[in-house]
């Protein structure tokens, strides 16, 4: 990517995170219909909820989202099940290919928005919700992880929160992700109220064991999970004071 010598610090970020992105497997090791899969989306389910619960300040009905990184749109058709009005989402994915298929998925009044994060001409205070799953761990570049978060941040009104989910360490074998401890997230965020909770048991562990005990692994998630140094993602709701 050839940029202007005025550019700011990290402007070549999205590209590479494209470039990351399309070095990934493509198999079906993150279908819904993994029993690992299966499992941990619904441990982050019912944590999800208990979050909403306690910190929205109106109905989800009534509430103005965003999802950065919004993927295939999973997580808005989740909020969309709980309850959520179609033409109070939105979602933004850098990735045209993706993008596509969320368009073919989501409701016509749900409007998307391709492209980089940064260039969304969102009025400030607009928003009471955004939501972002596994974006920051994928963005290597600390200058564009401080002007995402900024722009993010105004973005929301005042009582509004960032719903996160991302894993806290370093993929030994995945140079091209990075984990974000709660220290770095507060970094990121500093004027939040943070509230959050450990959840996902660590893939190298979840794979073999819902590829072993395909029929028992759902039951036998919360045993497997017990141990909290054993997951691996925080789930948090990040909220800007009023």
């Amino acid at each position: 990517m050839n940029l202007p010598p005025s550019a700011p610090p990290g402007a070549d970020e999205p590209g590479r995170v494209a470039e990351r992105y399309a070095r990934r497997p493509t198999d079906d090791r993150y279908g819904a219909l993994q029993p690992d899969v299966a499992a941990a989306r619904q441990e982050r389910q019912r944590v999800l909820i208990a979050l909403l619960r306690r910190h929205l300040r109106q109905p989800l009905a009534e509430t103005r989202a965003l999802e950065v990184g919004c993927g295939h749109g999973d997580n808005l058709l989740e909020l969309l099940w709980l309850g959520a009005s179609p033409g109070l989402l939105q979602g933004n994915e850098l990735l045209p290919e993706r993008a596509a298929i969320a368009r073919q998925r989501l409701p016509p009044a749900t409007a998307l928005h391709s492209g980089d994060a940064l260039q969304l001409q969102l009025p400030p205070a607009s928003l009471d919700m955004v939501l972002l799953s596994t974006v920051f761990s994928s963005i290597l570049d600390d200058a564009f992880q401080q002007r995402l978060a900024q722009h993010i941040w105004a973005w929301l009104r005042p009582g509004g929160g960032v719903l996160w989910y991302d894993f806290t360490w370093d993929n030994p074998g995945n140079p091209d992700v990075r984990g974000m401890p709660l220290a770095r997230v507060r970094q990121r965020f500093p004027a939040a109220h943070i509230d959050a909770r450990r959840v996902t048991l660590a893939p190298p562990l979840a794979r073999p064991l819902g590829r072993a005990l395909p029929g028992l692994y759902l039951r036998l998630y919360p045993l497997f999970n017990a141990l909290p140094l054993l997951r691996t993602h925080r789930l948090a709701w990040i909220e800007k004071p009023r």
